[in-house]
């Protein structure tokens, strides 16, 4: 009887799950609505789907094209040459993505209208736009012979919920008049800057006009657009036999593919000098348009953040052809309303028979592993919509009912639960502050302790040209290798300064050979930079370079603050050198600068290391040998340095020059041409007799 009570609440569970689930997918919550659009953007991204139709082609106002036949707008000649030679090539509909709103030459002009006219093939393109009132642009009847003609209407239906402008930017009459064939090309992203949806069709001045892909599909099927409307809206779309599945809107949902590569895309220079092989756009439809960064108009979509529009027009083209337009209907909304109710139920009845947690938690992980498989086999096959989060929300809701009644209900006892720093110190740190939370109290101790400064070489210019999510995400990508590297190696996170990393090593925690580990892990960060710099390179993101400073030293560690906040750090004249001598890698163009207190500390043979400098940091009186690390010296460059060095303490700037010339020259070494420089310099202004040898930085 106790099981069937039990089997039926957790029943009751996953029925107030599912039924919560399905009403917030009914009534459209923006806030669940945007993380189901970004779940289905992943789920465009995980699957492999590249049939294009190879009806349709893209000839490219590319760089190639620009470079060779002079900046963007070319002369309408040389379009005209272009639209010519296209339709030599057997092209059989052409859409371009450019408008001629204004006069140029009356010669041009009056050739491009020629071309456009000779086999009447071209869709010409035009686009809508608001105004503050109503434009009432003059030339807006001829765009009137260009609307869809066929439209069903129900006869109580009140207003047409198009998309609807009051003013629109068409061709100069002389070309808009070449052509029976147009189309506008405005392009509509959701809210949040991602291109889902694309509008099939515009209410302007009374009248419904077709997108660019759309008017061009009607020429090369030889088929007039049908329009049907039910009170709600639009019903469908129809070209001859071909229904393309819209919204009540008239909006298409892009069923994008993998890559854009799939598509037949030439060079614009390469039509108009005729290198193509004969009959090449036999029975195709060739859209024209720009992908050159520069002129075209880049959107943001779920497969490329910087997709040019001609793409987007000639996917949803190659969509309809194919019959892949992702479809949204009645079908696909109740087939979401079982998945939302099947899986949250299942795992309720599944629920009832786990008897611990983490069983439980196992199988909520792998029936939502098994939903989203679904759902991603059932996009990879089917041109449906099926909605991602809503089940999976139904999955989450029946899972924490039913553990929430678990826990407080039949087992009724308490769980210690971690502190939340544990996500952002080492584990090692954990466990010492569980065993000894008197750590946790405010003050310090005097350590000898090493500090390692890392820091991104020109953040400042980068974070400039970069937009903010861009640069959190670059900046994640590169903090979170480099502190793990740092946490494997016995250190401890200190803090995060922007872009920089300050850590230190047998601080709480004792470590021997705390100088080695620190050198190791900077040797470590370095090497993991170029794998960081590898997928930034693929994710076409900036490269980025770094500095190392280490010291080794006797600090105040412990935790600064309040007793409601505070942070376990260190401070003293040790750390301010260590980050004085981070900021000496720009100098001497060198990745990691360790002090010599760090040198006299660590294991010699362990290392690869060249003295390389007597310094005064700025802020300090007292001079410090500095040495580089690095795995990429060798005992030759070493050894000539270290001459050479010796030679220039020893005043001999003339001896020490040349070697400084030669180690440069064979070995590009940046430190070698930094005291190439001062050689030359003391050569024509020598140094006073009183002259130490020492550097003094003048910055950080």
């Amino acid at each position: 009887m106790k099981n069937v009570k039990k089997l039926i609440i957790f029943l009751i569970f996953g029925f107030l799950a599912s039924t919560l689930s399905s009403i917030l997918y009914l009534k459209k919550v923006d806030f669940f609505d945007a993380i189901e659009l970004k779940l289905r953007d992943i789920r465009f991204r995980t699957r492999s789907f590249d049939d294009v139709d190879n009806r349709i082609s893209i000839v490219a106002i590319d760089e190639k094209s620009i470079n060779e036949l002079g900046r963007w707008p070319w002369d309408r000649k040389i379009i005209a040459k272009l639209i010519d030679n296209i339709n030599s090539y057997g092209a059989k509909t052409l859409a371009l993505d450019i408008v001629f709103s204004e006069t140029s030459s009356r010669d041009s002009d009056r050739k491009l209208a020629e071309s456009i006219g000779k086999k009447n093939n071209v869709v010409l393109g035009y686009f809508f736009r608001d105004g503050a009132e109503e434009a009432g642009n003059k030339n807006k009847y001829l765009l009137e012979s260009k609307r869809i003609k066929i439209i069903k209407i129900p006869a109580d239906m009140k207003e047409i919920p198009l998309q609807s402008y009051n003013d629109v930017e068409i061709n100069i009459p002389e070309i808009e008049k070449s052509s029976n064939q147009a189309g506008f090309f405005n392009i509509i992203p959701d809210n949040d800057g991602i291109l889902r949806k694309l509008n099939a069709l515009v209410f302007y001045d009374g009248f419904i006009y077709p997108s660019l892909f759309l008017a061009s599909l009607k020429h090369f099927l030889e088929q007039e657009i049908v329009l049907e409307f039910e009170i709600y809206g639009v019903k469908r779309i129809l070209l001859g036999n071909i229904n393309i599945p819209c919204d009540e809107f008239g909006r298409l949902t892009v069923n994008y593919y993998s890559n854009t590569d799939k598509f037949k895309v030439y060079s614009a220079v390469d039509v108009i000098k005729e290198k193509l092989s004969s009959g090449i756009f036999k029975n195709s439809i060739v859209f024209v348009g720009a992908t050159e960064v520069g002129i075209s108009d880049l959107r943001a979509t779920p497969v490329n953040p910087l997709m040019p529009g001609i793409f987007i027009h000639a996917t949803v083209a190659s969509n309809v052809l194919k019959n892949h337009i992702l479809i949204k209907d009645g079908r696909v909304v109740i087939l979401d309303l079982i998945f939302i109710a099947l899986f949250g139920i299942l795992l309720s009845f599944i629920l009832n028979f786990t008897r611990r947690t983490l069983t439980g938690l196992l199988f909520f992980i792998v029936l939502s592993i098994s939903y989203y498989y679904l759902n991603l086999q059932i996009f990879r096959s089917y041109p449906l919509n099926t909605s991602i989060f809503y089940p999976l929300f139904s999955i989450f809701l029946t899972y924490l009912l039913c553990e929430s009644y678990r826990n407080l209900v039949e087992e009724r006892h308490s769980r210690f639960l971690k502190k939340a720093f544990s996500s952002y110190v080492s584990p090692q740190l954990v466990n010492e502050i569980v065993k000894n939370p008197e750590i946790l109290k405010l003050g310090g101790q005097k350590k000898e302790v090493s500090i390692l400064f890392s820091d991104i070489r020109g953040f400042t210019t980068l974070s400039e040209s970069m937009d903010p999510e861009a640069l959190v995400n670059l900046l994640n990508s590169y903090l979170a290798p480099m502190t793990n590297i740092i946490l494997r190696n016995g250190g401890t996170l200190d803090k995060y300064i922007g872009d920089a990393i300050m850590a230190l090593f047998n601080a709480p925690l004792d470590l021997k050979d705390h100088a080695n580990l620190c050198c190791k892990s900077a040797l470590m960060m370095v090497e993991e930079l170029k794998l960081v710099n590898e997928d930034f390179r693929k994710k076409g993101l900036p490269e980025i370079d770094i500095g190392i400073g280490i010291n080794t030293g006797t600090v105040i560690v412990g935790n600064m603050g309040t007793d409601i906040r505070f942070d376990y750090t260190a401070i003293g004249d040790s750390v301010n050198l260590a980050s004085r001598l981070e900021g000496m890698n720009k100098l001497y163009g060198t990745h990691i600068i360790i002090s010599e207190f760090t040198y006299e500390k660590i294991d010699k043979n362990a290392f690869m290391l060249r003295k390389l400098d007597i310094i005064k940091v700025k802020g300090k009186t007292k001079p410090v040998s500095i040495y580089e690390l690095s795995n990429n010296l060798n005992n030759e460059l070493v050894n000539k340095f270290h001459e050479a060095l010796k030679l220039y303490l020893e005043r001999d700037f003339l001896r020490a020059n040349k070697i400084f010339q030669i180690l440069f020259q064979e070995f590009n070494d940046r430190p070698s041409h930094v005291f190439m420089s001062r050689c030359q310099a003391f050569l024509t202004n020598p140094p006073k007799t009183d002259w130490d040898g020492v550097f003094i930085a003048e910055t950080k």
